[in-house]
């Protein structure tokens, strides 16, 4: 770690105040999931002004340092452009930056609009010296659906990465395991027949038995980090009217993955165990973890910082590669109303992941 600062205060005071207007305008261009266009457009126009050599697939914007060496690590720095939709019970417009008591209003401004400006004014300053490593700074879209047309499609056209840092909303806190994500959709089958009388097979209750499963299992492997794998249904359907015993009922079950486990694993022992025809929508949302002993993961602990496992899910699972969670902000003001970021948290962040990654040695 440099002993002499990359910014001086008045700096960082500068580029926070920079990072806070390109989030006002990119709070102002709705975002949705597989509608980030113009909203990248903007973040292209702030890179290309700042003299960054940008590049661009849809709408995932990505630059690498100057001077890039294969010999050299090379770290990503991620965030991503999407946003959910905005619910109806929003007090402050949610297409309108609004600063209140410190605080920044706005829809994506605390998922993930923080992580993607501060990312990105850690790249312009720790790019301005030397390091024993590439950088690549990387907005993706289509984050919060995981689609294909996000991250997935562009990590291909990186060069290789030794290690990313991904920046969501964490308290600047790194969470160095997060859980899987598997869906499933899980169909009983019976026989129709009249309700007033003794006929058919009722798909209800044949579903029953295989609930009650999904409900009390408890896979063997817990995790330190992320606890045990957690299995909830969510959604039931069954039935055509009220005098016919159903022949058919569907139900859907959320699966969040533990480190301990791929989908793959989980798919084949819930199969094993349930009576109902079981089909996974994707095998692709695995856990993932970094090791605790990773030079980035000691620099953290170094500044204070305490490690842990997260419940929610990014864009992390699609990375094949180690990678931890650490972005101004807080999770529990993601997807909710009247979702706001601190000002004092963006000028924070920027100066503690100058110090995270300023001299940082992974060899």
């Amino acid at each position: 770690m440099s002993n002499t600062p990359l910014c001086s205060s008045q700096e960082l005071d500068d580029f926070t105040k920079e990072a806070l207007q390109l989030l006002e305008r990119l709070i102002a261009i709705p975002s949705v999931s597989r509608e980030e266009t113009e909203a990248a457009d903007e973040l292209e126009r702030f890179m290309r002004s700042h003299g960054m050599d940008s590049h661009r697939s849809g709408n995932n914007l990505w630059v690498v340092s100057e001077g890039y060496r294969a010999d050299r690590p090379t770290i990503l720095l991620n965030a991503h452009i999407d946003t959910v939709r905005p619910s109806a019970d929003w007090a402050h417009p949610p297409f309108q930056p609004v600063y209140e008591d410190g605080r920044l209003y706005g829809l994506g401004s605390n998922d993930c609009g923080g992580g993607l400006v501060t990312l990105l004014q850690v790249f312009r300053i720790l790019t301005r010296s030397e390091q024993s490593y590439n950088l690549v700074y990387l907005a993706s879209c289509e984050e919060e659906v995981s689609g294909k047309g996000g991250i997935e499609s562009v990590l291909p056209l990186l060069p290789p990465v030794s290690v990313a840092i991904v920046g969501e909303p964490t308290g600047m806190q790194p969470a160095i395991a997060e859980k899987g994500l598997m869906v499933l959709d899980v169909t009983a089958h019976g026989r129709a027949g009249h309700a007033a009388r003794n006929e058919g097979i009722n798909a209800i209750y044949e579903a029953m038995d295989d609930i009650v499963w999904f409900r009390t299992h408890r896979f063997e492997r817990g995790s330190d980090w992320l606890g045990p794998v957690k299995m909830t249904v969510t959604i039931i359907n069954a039935g055509t009217q009220h005098n016919v015993v159903p022949a058919e009922c569907r139900f859907t079950v959320d699966v969040r993955s533990n480190e301990c486990y791929s989908n793959q694993e989980l798919y084949d022992e819930i199969c094993h165990h349930v009576k109902g025809e079981v089909k996974a929508r994707s095998f692709r949302l695995n856990s993932s973890r970094i090791d605790p002993a990773h030079p980035l993961v000691r620099r953290a602990v170094a500044l204070g910082k305490t490690p842990y496992g997260s419940p929610t899910l990014s864009d992390q699972a699609l990375m094949a590669f180690p990678s931890l969670k650490m972005g101004p902000g807080d999770s529990a003001r993601s997807h909710t109303p009247d979702e706001y970021i601190r000002v004092d948290e963006v000028r924070e962040s920027i100066a503690l992941y100058l110090r995270l990654l300023d001299g940082l040695r992974l060899d």
